[in-house]
């Protein structure tokens, strides 16, 4: 499952570094080499048009420093180097790597959308020793932004409900997902969710397992839950099907776990 790795440590300040992990973005796309998927030298980050005044740390990946930072408009990438969004990145590069790209993504985009104050446009500066951007005229701070996501795969007997999210790009039957609203708690929204998306009530919830997506500052938060009573009835602007899955059933195909939910469907998969 994509998560920081053990030898990863943030750092909230610059640091000087002979041979940095320098991940440059352009609409949420990450500078790769074509053949090689290596992250660019600082000659190549030159060629790409990038600003190194935009660079920001990320933390130290074993004894590498990583920073990060963005191109605006549509740059070409430089001769052998492309553009890649980071699902496309899935199983090709190393694991540790690219859950240090999903972080960096997200700080990435925080500096790039923080550069001027919200409430006064006045410019914004970054505070030492946190991750802040802080304005110098009214005193506003921007930490990054991180919008939390339930996830919940509930329990009939021995099935299990799963549901086709229109916006889903695998086209996958999956536990039922969605965000927080503003002052609910994760539970709360659990029944929320699950009543406007499918018009079933749970009860029953035991939390699972969490994890950071950078799709694009996600937070998600996995439970699972017992049905209590209701009959299926689909948000047909969320879904588009939705079923229960029994022993007998053919379940959605096993992929890598990249993502807490496929590791959510399998840990209650029929047969392990």
């Amino acid at each position: 499952m994509l998560k920081s790795p053990l030898t990863f440590s943030p750092v909230m300040d610059p640091r000087t570094a002979a041979d940095p992990l320098t991940f440059i973005f352009n609409g949420g796309k990450l500078l790769v080499h074509e053949a090689s998927l290596a992250l660019p030298r600082a000659e190549t980050t030159a060629a790409a048009g990038f600003d190194e005044r935009h660079l920001q740390p990320v933390g130290m990946l074993g004894q590498r420093y990583c920073q990060t930072g963005w191109v605006e408009g549509d740059p070409a990438a430089p001769e052998g180097y492309a553009w890649r969004g980071l699902r496309s990145l899935f199983g090709a590069v190393d694991e540790d790597l690219l859950a240090v790209a999903g972080r960096a993504s997200q700080l990435a985009e925080w500096a790039r959308t923080h550069r001027y104050c919200g409430a006064c446009a006045s410019p914004m500066e970054r505070v030492a020793g946190e991750r802040c951007f802080k304005c110098g005229n009214c005193g506003m701070s921007a930490y990054p932004r991180i919008s939390p996501a339930m996830m919940v795969l509930i329990r009939k007997g021995d099935s299990y409900l799963m549901a086709m999210h229109t916006a889903s790009p695998s086209k996958r039957f999956t536990p039922l997902a969605g965000f927080l609203e503003a002052g609910e708690s994760i539970e709360e929204a659990v029944h929320r969710e699950v009543y406007e998306e499918v018009g079933l009530r749970v009860h029953n919830l035991k939390y699972f397992s969490s994890q950071s997506w950078p799709f694009p500052h996600s937070l998600m938060i996995a439970f699972t839950a017992d049905y209590l009573d209701g009959e299926i009835r689909i948000d047909t602007n969320e879904l588009s099907e939705a079923r229960w899955f029994g022993p007998n059933d053919e379940w959605p195909e096993r992929v890598p776990h990249m993502s807490i939910s496929s590791v959510l469907v399998d840990a209650h998969r029929p047969g392990g």
